[in-house]
């Protein structure tokens, strides 16, 4: 029930505007019942007893739309405490306004050379910008560069929050204008995004990521074939529970560049988890979204795909600083098998399913999360690691992962090369024995310690049981032709590191090689 209050209200005419709400009321005390403020000028004490009186009786009561003056009144005597009451709201209007952010729950505008205000797509849009106010001003103080609301403000039948942008411009924009200074662009995009992934977040401060991408598994279990259904959701409840911030909507147009100063805009994605859903939404910003028509992409971020493609092979290559196609590529896949999942059941929620380019698009994607999921047993990835499959053509990549980690640390050319020499033999040994006849995946992590500064390199196979430390060293003094073949290998790496040590823990095979730099 709503019921407008105009004018005055004072202690002439109260007891008359008391009797005429009363008389409309319903009878269910429990109803929700608004008052609507927008055209209220005064109210007196009398006034104030009258709202208090309806309250008593029907305590789901709201005031809306109060203005400045009476908002103060109402506060003053403690009524904001007991009650809702909702201020009016400033009216902006975006006709014409240059559209510089697209978000998942709302658009950015320009709506003059020093503010942007940001409109949210759902109409009922107060608590999700209360929400988006609390979390950027916790972000603001663990340290993550942003820009606060300052208005809240009406915007057609929806609201938005109103920020100071002065000058500013979007990642997107730069790379559409200026394609030139797309490395500048990575260099800082991915700066930012360490510094996010960085910043542990104190519990119960943000929503959990983890949780949310468990509901879309198992949304996804209706339209999957029960095997690949279930190894979805084991996969999604296997992501280990992490307190570092993620952003969750991560792509070129929030990131917004005004002076010297570059700023995360949109932050009502915060949450914490794993990087891996991180990297799933970039992906399907840059990549996954425009996989199907390539013009949306174009739409979105006003660059191409090939530029879209190009922007997140350069930041992955940035983030984990290698170069290495099978590091890369197994980090790409996981966040696939996140990100596929989320646009088909957001496609699919959308009504995708009803015409012929939506079911067209999901099936794609659909066609690619099953392929995926056939060959992954984890979504976990760390920034040390790499996971292949234990073959022989891999050793390359192996070596390409390993020398390009340790060129970063500065070390040696030659002991470079002697680490590469141990590194090949024990990768060969696990591809050619660990599995056989079938084929099985291999953790290779590399580890810097100080004090001395120790490579630690460690390879991890769930094969047959081996310890290769038990092998007989072969005697060198022998004669070439009373020499056994074999046994080389082993031995070498042993005179090449450091420290060689083996265990088998829970089904797997853990061999740790360590040298000095």
């Amino acid at each position: 029930m709503k019921f407008d209050l105009k004018g005055r209200i004072d202690s002439i005419n109260a007891s008359e505007i008391e009797k005429e709400i009363f008389d409309s009321l319903p009878d269910d005390e429990q109803s929700p019942v608004v008052l609507n403020a927008e055209n209220l000028e005064f109210i007196s004490s009398a006034g104030l007893r009258v709202i208090l009186h309806i309250k008593q009786t029907h305590p789901n009561l709201k005031i809306v739309g109060v203005n400045s003056d009476v908002y103060e009144i109402l506060d003053m005597v403690g009524f904001t405490e007991i009650m809702t009451v909702e201020k009016a709201y400033r009216v902006v209007s975006i006709e014409g306004c240059e559209e510089i952010g697209r978000g998942a729950n709302g658009t950015i505008y320009r709506i003059d050379s020093d503010n942007v205000v940001k409109v949210y797509n759902n109409a009922d849009a107060l608590a999700d910008i209360q929400h988006e106010r609390e979390v950027a001003k916790l972000a603001l103080i663990l340290g993550i560069p942003t820009a606060l609301s300052y208005d809240v403000v009406k915007v057609g039948e929806s609201y938005g929050s109103v920020f100071e942008l002065l000058n500013a411009r979007s990642f997107s924009k730069i790379i559409a204008n200026e394609p030139e200074k797309i490395d500048w662009c990575v260099d800082e995009y991915v700066k930012m995004l360490k510094k996010i992934h960085s910043t542990v977040v104190p519990s119960g401060k943000l929503p959990d990521m983890k949780e949310t991408a468990v509901t879309w598994a198992e949304f996804m279990k209706d339209y999957l074939p029960d095997e690949a259904g279930e190894k979805l959701c084991t996969l999604m409840n296997n992501i280990p529970h992490d307190d570092h911030m993620i952003h969750g909507d991560y792509h070129t147009k929030n990131l917004e560049l005004t002076a010297d100063e570059v700023l995360l805009i949109d932050m009502d994605t915060l949450a914490v988890g794993h990087p891996v859903f991180e990297f799933a939404s970039i992906y399907n910003a840059f990549v996954g979204f425009s996989e199907y028509d390539h013009e949306i992409i174009k739409k979105f971020q006003g660059f191409d795909r090939e530029k879209g493609i190009e922007f997140w092979n350069k930041s992955l290559s940035k983030y984990f600083g290698t170069n290495c196609k099978a590091k890369l590529k197994e980090v790409e896949d996981k966040a696939r098998i996140v990100g596929y999942t989320r646009m088909i059941r957001r496609s699919i929620r959308r009504g995708g399913l009803e015409t012929e380019s939506g079911k067209a698009e999901i099936a794609l994607w659909k066609d690619e999360l099953l392929q995926l999921l056939e060959k992954t047993d984890s979504l976990v990835f760390n920034v040390n690691e790499l996971e292949i499959e234990a073959v022989k053509e891999n050793l390359s990549d192996v070596q390409d992962y390993v020398t390009g980690y340790l060129e970063q640390v500065n070390c040696p050319k030659k002991q470079i090369m002697q680490i590469s020499v141990a590194v090949e033999e024990i990768f060969v040994n696990i591809s050619s024995y660990a599995y056989a006849p079938e084929i099985g995946r291999v953790i290779v992590r590399i580890e810097i310690s100080q004090q001395p500064l120790t490579v630690s390199i460690t390879f991890i196979d769930h094969g047959v049981q081996y310890d290769p430390l038990k092998k007989a060293d072969p005697d060198v003094t022998l004669s070439a032709e009373n020499r056994d073949i074999g046994g080389l290998g082993i031995f070498m790496t042993k005179q090449i590191m450091d420290d060689i040590s083996y265990e088998y823990v829970d089904g797997k095979n853990i061999l740790t090689l360590k040298k000095d730099i």
